[in-house]
């Protein structure tokens, strides 16, 4: 067997978790060693139970460790120790990182700014739209995207990335071949051409509630910030941020109206000193010094538009915008307005996000 294997083994074997293995890892110094192992020295690891020392011995089948290994790599996942040298160095730095990653896809570059993106699963319109748009923005820039895959903020903030060009990644609760939530299956095929899937759980794991919690040490270990867009006072989204203080990130946060429940968490954390983000230059003046950008300059170029199609376009913003006020701000009736916001639809400058509300295309 290879040393790959002999981690592969060890990092699989059912019911052993992360503190059993550090344990067995202090005590042996390799894991081919604890896979020779013939004596008594199982029995000096108090943490070990009878039931763990009966199934690590008779895990011990080395034709049948290759062959599931073997079979790993031809589902085209790719097994990456915490002793080599891609293994993602920021992971060395945090509590209790993983001894081993799952990856379908590719790892993120080492030497690229990576945002961590998180958010309400039950996200509005609003939230939407913003995290779709400042993951494009930041991904166009070229910053890596990392978020959790999950349904909301999540999901949207990788679709914004992929659009856009640019590289995200997804940190899952579950093994790397099971795609949850289903509904995200198109972003969960697309990430692992334009970056890649990521766990600490081996494949066929399913997803399990308590496993969340502990895969948002990884999405804000890998990052070199963290973005709140839209939270409950009391949200996952929260300990992800409270995981990446403790880390030494920094941490973004979209501010939201007052009376607005999915805002109180991110408005709680701009007063605890989180960087309030309006738009996507407050998050990139942090990484690129020469960071220059404007509203007018992230839109398309509005030369080829007609007088009144620039009006509307100019009045509209990556928020959503209702027709009738962007009736009233132009002073164009009904009629007129809907059938330039058809044509600005049609050559792919606005969108109609939902009936009658309407955005720009960046």
């Amino acid at each position: 067997m290879t040393r790959k294997e002999y981690w592969f083994w060890l990092c699989n074997l059912e019911q052993i978790g992360l503190k059993k293995i550090r344990a067995i890892l202090d005590y042996y110094e390799t894991p081919e060693q604890v896979f020779h192992e013939r004596g008594k020295g199982l029995d000096r690891i108090n943490l070990l139970t009878a039931a763990d020392k009966e199934l690590i011995i008779k895990s011990k089948d080395s034709a049948g460790i290759q062959e599931k290994y073997a079979k790993l790599l031809s589902k085209g996942i790719y097994f990456v120790t915490k002793e080599e040298d891609n293994y993602p160095s920021k992971l060395h730095n945090i509590y209790n990182p993983p001894f081993a990653l799952y990856v379908k896809g590719s790892l993120p570059k080492e030497e690229t700014a990576t945002i961590a993106v998180v958010g309400a699963r039950n996200c509005s319109d609003y939230g939407k739209e913003t995290a779709e748009y400042l993951s494009g923005e930041l991904a166009r820039a070229g910053i890596q995207i990392i978020s959790g895959l999950a349904r909301g903020i999540d999901g949207y903030a990788h679709e914004g990335a992929i659009a856009a060009g640019g590289s995200t990644y997804g940190i899952q609760g579950c093994g790397v071949d099971i795609c949850y939530p289903k509904e995200n299956f198109n972003i969960y095929m697309d990430m692992q051409e334009k970056g890649g899937i990521l766990s600490e759980y081996g494949p066929g794991y399913s997803p399990k509630a308590f496993n969340f919690p502990m895969r948002n040490r990884l999405i804000s270990g890998m990052s070199d910030g963290i973005l709140v867009i839209e939270a409950k006072e009391k949200s996952g989204s929260l300990i992800t941020a409270d995981m990446g203080l403790e880390q030494g990130k920094n941490i973004y946060s979209v501010p939201g109206r007052i009376y607005d429940r999915l805002s109180a968490g991110c408005n709680n954390l701009i007063k605890m000193g989180a960087k309030p983000v309006t738009g996507p230059e407050d998050i990139l003046e942090d990484f690129f010094l020469n960071y220059e950008n404007s509203e007018k300059e992230l839109k398309k170029n509005d030369k080829l538009l007609e007088t009144k199609e620039k009006i509307v376009y100019a009045s509209l913003s990556f928020l959503p915008k209702h027709m009738n006020e962007i009736a009233g701000e132009t002073n164009l009736s009904i009629m007129e307005l809907t059938e330039i916001l058809m044509d600005l639809e049609l050559k792919n400058y606005i969108k109609q996000i939902r009936k009658n509300y309407y955005v720009y295309i960046s």
